[in-house]
């Protein structure tokens, strides 16, 4: 899909270097595939204490059935 925007140029070309990237389509698409990885890590952590552990669960107990 084409798609047109308006970046700012300093740091795409700052993000290119980073990254030792080729393309600015390659810097955008691994930034993109980052930002998501990232914002589904805070979500997981968010559930970080929400639920309760059952203390007298026996793991080894389970992995013998």
């Amino acid at each position: 899909m084409a798609t047109n925007l308006a970046l700012d140029d300093m740091l795409l070309d700052e993000a290119l270097k980073i990254g030792n990237l080729r393309t600015k389509k390659e810097t955008v698409t691994t930034a993109l595939k980052e930002f998501i990885a990232r914002r589904k890590q805070l979500k997981f952590l968010e559930l970080a204490g929400t639920f309760d552990f059952d203390l007298e669960y026996d793991y080894k107990k389970a992995r013998n059935r």
